[in-house]
């Protein structure tokens, strides 16, 4: 029987609650209502959390008020996407209270959770019905009226549980979209993975977090030594194994990872007997490859002297402090959120200052922005989220910044660009606000990506790699790209032709110029009064970026 909680034990559940989210983040990915290649919401929830654990886990000795305030910080900074900062919005409202307390109790936990939903609905301009936000509220509501009597947390965890996958159940009753999707609330399920795993850390349920398989090695270890003294092993070595031995076992496999262990660290060996990836660190990379000769043959072998990799970074370092201390202090300066080498470039011409990589599956935390925002040496800097699932997290960094931050809400690429063609550093923030929300009230844009689902959604049957648009809604589909792209921009200019002069397309990533030939010219032959305008986006996962102005 668990009666209350202390300092250390609250540390746990929440370490319990990230391992079963990481476990289940593809999960809650899947439940995306749109089949883009956008659906992030676990993953988001996910780093949020990871962010705050690791604030927790820094407090040494901790009161419960050290960890509440390592909650509340480590959930702000971590926030991701919508779904993140309204976790961590949930995650603050519950540590206030649980900073009152000594011990915390299911009533004390119960008390935590209705503030939890009452500070998140708060920081939601327009709270929706059928949402996390409903998951939350229906769940706290459930169990004031049980704490009473359920003073056992194992027992009241199963009451509330057994409770919130009711709620879930019924979210697609109260938000359309989810019910023609035919799925639950991502936001919300991944509410509930995170109680699930804390009744599973309370009750000693085995849940250890599932280590995904590394194939290709992002090797970042380098850029977390300070000194170059403290690089132990110098030479990064990476290869594969192919075509093994008809000999060689799965044992092998083992021995080889212990042998790669005595001559250096960072050791990963992932793969089978039919191909094997190994990575080390060591300062004998010989050993290493020949270690590797017993069993097969070695394939792209890589080695990479990381005293060299390291004197370079402190370098550049340098180099970027030395600038950013000759910069002059702007009186404003512009943040842009987004991603693709056109995208950036275009913005850069337009007067940002500097550009934070993200857009669609790559959200920046509120930390990130936070950081970025803190580095331009301008007293106000306006930003551009230029993404709706990013806006939130840009409107909380403003209580971490040291500047004047100003968010202009544009809520995809056409309406950043338009509110950065209007932004005059040299006017007061209010007339760059007023003039930024105008120019993007009248920007129509849409996007044309591949569909990752079988769905069927806003009356389309969709099949998995078909051509879809999007406007708000799905608009269009089809199985050509050139026919799809066109029935968006018709029905953009159509939603209001007679103010319609500009049409814009920005293609993504591995296409060219000459692949939108043929829409340029049919877009010239049918409306022949309007600017075609196309430029090179680079942007991950979408074909197009289209606006009509």
């Amino acid at each position: 029987m668990i009666i209350s909680l202390k300092a250390e034990k609250l540390r746990d559940i929440f370490v319990g609650a990230t391992k079963n989210l990481s476990n289940n983040k593809a999960l809650v990915d899947s439940l995306n209502v749109y089949p883009v290649p956008d659906g992030d919401t676990g993953t988001n929830m996910y780093l949020t959390m990871k962010t705050t654990v690791n604030e927790l886990n820094s407090v040494k000795n901790p009161t419960m008020i050290e960890m509440c305030e390592a909650l509340t910080r480590g959930a702000l900074k971590g926030a991701r996407g919508n779904s993140g900062v309204i976790l961590s919005q949930i995650l603050k409202g519950m540590a206030s209270v649980f900073a009152e307390a000594n011990e915390i109790t299911t009533r004390t936990f119960t008390r935590a959770l209705k503030n939890g939903s009452k500070v998140a609905y708060d920081v939601v301009t327009k709270p929706q019905e059928g949402t996390i936000l409903t998951v939350i509220r229906l769940v706290s509501n459930y169990a004031y009226r049980i704490s009473a009597r359920k003073n056992n947390f194992i027992d009241y965890f199963e009451a509330i549980l057994k409770h919130g996958e009711e709620v879930l159940a019924n979210t697609p009753n109260q938000l359309p979209v989810l019910k023609k999707a035919g799925v639950v609330d991502a936001g919300g399920k991944g509410l509930l993975v995170l109680l699930y795993g804390m009744y599973n850390e309370l009750a000693g349920i085995p849940q250890d977090e599932i280590q995904e398989e590394v194939i290709e090695f992002a090797d970042d270890s380098v850029l977390e030594v300070e000194n170059i003294e403290d690089i132990k092993y110098a030479y990064c070595t990476e290869y594969f194994v192919i075509n093994l031995f008809k000999k060689t076992t799965m044992a092998d496999l083992d021995k080889l990872r212990v042998n790669l262990e005595k001559i250096g660290d960072c050791v990963m060996v992932a793969g089978d007997l039919s191909m094997i990836k190994v990575h080390v660190h060591t300062n004998n990379p010989d050993i290493a490859l020949t270690h590797a000769l017993k069993l097969g043959e070695i394939h792209h072998p890589k080695i990479e002297n990381m005293l060299e990799q390291h004197r370079e970074i402190v370098k550049k370092k340098q180099m970027q402090i030395e600038e950013e201390a000759q910069q002059e202090e702007l009186e404003a300066g512009i943040v842009a959120i987004c991603n693709g080498e056109g995208i950036s470039n275009i913005f850069k011409e337009l007067g940002a200052n500097k550009i934070i990589p993200g857009g669609q599956t790559m959200n920046p935390s509120v930390e990130d922005i936070a950081e970025a925002v803190d580095k331009l040496n301008a007293k106000t800097v306006y930003i551009l989220p230029n993404n709706s699932n990013i806006v939130l997290a840009a409107e909380q960094a403003r209580a971490i910044v040291k500047k004047n931050l100003i968010v202009i809400p544009s809520k995809n690429i056409p309406q950043g660009i338009a509110a950065a063609m209007n932004i005059d550093v040299s006017l007061e923030p209010e007339a760059n606000i007023e003039m930024t929300r105008r120019v993007m009230g009248a920007v129509r844009a849409g996007q044309v990506t591949k569909s990752v689902k079988k769905t069927e959604l806003d009356g389309f049957d969709l099949e998995v790699g078909d051509h879809i648009a999007l406007d708000r809604t799905l608009v269009s589909k089809g199985t050509d790209l050139e026919t799809v792209t066109l029935d968006l921009i018709d029905k953009l200019i159509s939603a209001d032709k007679e103010n319609s002069t500009t049409i814009s397309l920005y293609y993504g990533e591995g296409m060219t110029r000459e692949d939108t030939q043929g829409i340029q010219d049919k877009l010239a032959e049918k409306y022949p009064f309007f600017d075609i305008m196309v430029y090179e986006g680079g942007q991950q996962h979408y074909h197009f970026y289209v606006s009509v102005e």
